[in-house]
């Protein structure tokens, strides 16, 4: 039996800078996994099958529509029973069905005694999928595929709060209506702090916040309850939406932050953790 994470992706910044002529935009992002996320864990089985477990499994498919198993056909569809505890809402722009695929890959890859797919390979599967295959900071361009190191990131803490809305991301880049913005600069700045780095990250984008606020209003209403909090440095959506995230620069007020959202909106799913290392 072999356990592998699926952390969270949070898109820190999401620059939409082009579209190809089959209609796939071009992407500058940097890009953290969190601490928080789910579990994948596969074992010898008769049969290559798929279970789904944990706070978040109702509604989420275990056949082919899963990318959990269209990541295991990849590799030949071998006979293991695949366990997905699932902690992280789907459709929320953390990147959740694409980190739990690429974990997939990671688990059944060590069971088999196997290569992973290269990353043009399972790019096929999702954009997300090539920079969820090696969870860590990395800046994230062209349609997904091109992956580079950024400087190190100082230690930070990120309260991830999601108002109970499923967004569905071909629906966002629909509402984008051919509006592009530029990249981040080609040489990404060395922050030292925290501080640093929200000054940064506030001198950049995620394009698709505002056309996400077009489908779900209540997104700005969590925008502004996170800027709120003590200790928040900066509050943005990740991804497509519609999960935000705020950065603090210690895990206390963090951890108060989330403790704080909860008790002021239960019906939203709150959480507060470091990056994953």
């Amino acid at each position: 039996m072999i356990t592998e994470a699926a952390p969270a992706k949070i898109n820190l910044t999401l620059h939409v800078i082009g579209r190809r002529a089959d209609g796939y935009h071009l992407l500058d992002s940097l890009v953290v996994f969190t601490a928080l996320g789910d579990r994948v864990t596969v074992a010898p089985a008769p049969a290559l099958s798929l279970a789904v477990t944990g706070p978040q499994a109702a509604g989420v498919p275990t056949d082919d529509s899963n990318l959990v198993l269209r990541a295991a056909r990849m590799l030949g569809g071998p006979a293991a029973a695949i366990t997905l505890d699932k902690h992280l809402p789907t459709a929320a722009g953390i990147g959740g069905g694409s980190t739990d695929a690429a974990a997939t890959l990671r688990a059944l890859a060590r069971l088999t005694r196997c290569a992973v797919p290269q990353v043009a390979e399972v790019a096929r599967l999702g954009a997300d999928l090539p920079v969820c295959l090696e969870p860590r900071p990395r800046r994230m361009s062209g349609v997904g595929e091109v992956l580079t190191d950024p400087p190190a990131l100082p230690p930070i803490w990120l309260v991830l709060v999601n108002p109970g809305i499923a967004l569905a991301t071909p629906a966002v880049f629909a509402r984008l209506a051919g509006r592009l913005g530029r990249p981040m600069p080609a040489t990404l700045p060395r922050c030292a702090s925290a501080a640093d780095l929200a000054v940064f990250l506030r001198m950049q984008r995620n394009d698709l916040e505002a056309a996400a606020r077009q489908i779900a209003p209540g997104i700005g209403t969590v925008t502004e309850a996170l800027a709120a909090q003590p200790g928040c440095l900066i509050a943005r959506m990740s991804g497509s939406g519609a999960t935000c995230f705020g950065v603090f620069a210690d895990p206390l007020h963090a951890a108060g932050a989330a403790r704080a959202l909860s008790a002021a909106h239960p019906g939203w799913w709150v959480r507060d953790s470091g990056l994953f290392v």
